[in-house]
């Protein structure tokens, strides 16, 4: 015990165990539980019931869940999962366009990207709907160290308004217009505001989306009327192609999520001068990485995946 440095019970078990088996005996003994190491069988395993199973008591499989499933560690599954890339607790929503004419607008818009037409601008276009003045029940409680900013989780709602946007793709500038009601009628004077405030000498195209409010007989006879106004309507389904949706996202994050409006007029002001201070200071051309070739062979190859999926189910 005194040249070793081990307690008396561990050379009690060692003499006993050379004692009943001789010199094998003094090797590591099978131990309980799963494997230290993987094995690919194992891996295999997890990753087979990862991405076609679903455990009974559950939607998704979770890191404990799965251990206990596959006979292994917590742990194990962690790497197993972090390098195959897989989040089971991960969940995104997708919707597949299934507009006849998708690979056609597709190319049309995409080329406005990539390469808008000389002598004119491009404008991305759309209405962000209903935007809620919602004012806290409480005051927040405002930040300080060691402290998040709170609020309560309830509200009061004030009323909405509707705000019609147009994003210019070369200077990432914005022409907003706010208005009680979201008719074709407020449509059509949005148009009229673009056509004023933008230069004549310059054809516009609008990229926007298939709302039933822009393609009214008033909206068609006026855009008869004004050549130089020329549209461009991304496929059904496919909002993420239409640029002014990542504005509106910078809107909600920046200016309204958090936001306390004790009146519609205070929301309208808040959203005025957050388009007046990002035209000031954060602007910037808007630039669109991936080819109309790329997007349509993605979205065939979603179609084949949803198709896979709905026969295994």
């Amino acid at each position: 015990m005194q040249r070793v440095g081990v307690s008396s019970p561990t050379i009690y078990k060692w003499r006993a165990r050379f004692k009943e088996l001789g010199l094998e005996g003094l090797s590591d003994l099978p131990r309980s539980g799963p494997p230290r190491k993987l094995t690919e069988q194992k891996i295999k395993q997890v990753l087979t019931l990862t991405t076609q199973r679903v455990p009974k008591e559950a939607t998704h499989w979770s890191l404990r869940l799965m251990a206990r499933y596959a006979g292994t560690t917590v742990w194990q599954v962690h790497q197993i999962w972090m390098a195959a890339g897989l989040k089971p607790h991960r969940l995104q929503s997708f919707k597949i366009s299934n507009d006849p004419r998708f690979a056609e607008k597709v190319v049309d818009v995409v080329g406005l990207y990539l390469n808008p037409p000389d002598n004119a601008m491009v404008l991305s276009v759309d209405e962000k709907t209903q935007i809620q003045a919602r004012d806290g029940t409480q005051a927040p409680l405002p930040m300080q160290p060691g402290h998040v900013e709170r609020q309560t989780h309830d509200y009061r709602r004030h009323g909405v308004t509707n705000l019609y946007a147009a994003f210019d793709i070369l200077t990432g500038q914005v022409i907003g217009q706010l208005s009680q009601r979201h008719r074709a009628k407020e449509y059509l004077a949005f148009l009229k505001r673009v056509d004023r405030s933008t230069p004549q000498h310059l054809d516009l195209h609008l990229i926007a989306d298939n709302s039933s409010t822009h393609k009214t007989p008033a909206v068609n006879e006026w855009l008869a009327a004004h050549p130089r106004v020329k549209m461009h309507f991304t496929p059904t389904s496919a909002s993420w192609l239409n640029a002014v949706e990542g504005w509106f996202a910078k809107l909600e994050r920046r200016a309204l999520a958090r936001g306390m409006f004790s009146s519609v007029e205070d929301l309208k002001k808040a959203i005025r001068r957050f388009i007046k201070t990002y035209n000031q200071t954060s602007a910037k051309p808007f630039q669109w990485a991936k080819s109309a070739q790329g997007i349509i062979d993605a979205v065939e190859r979603a179609k084949l995946g949803a198709l896979k999926a709905k026969l295994i189910n």
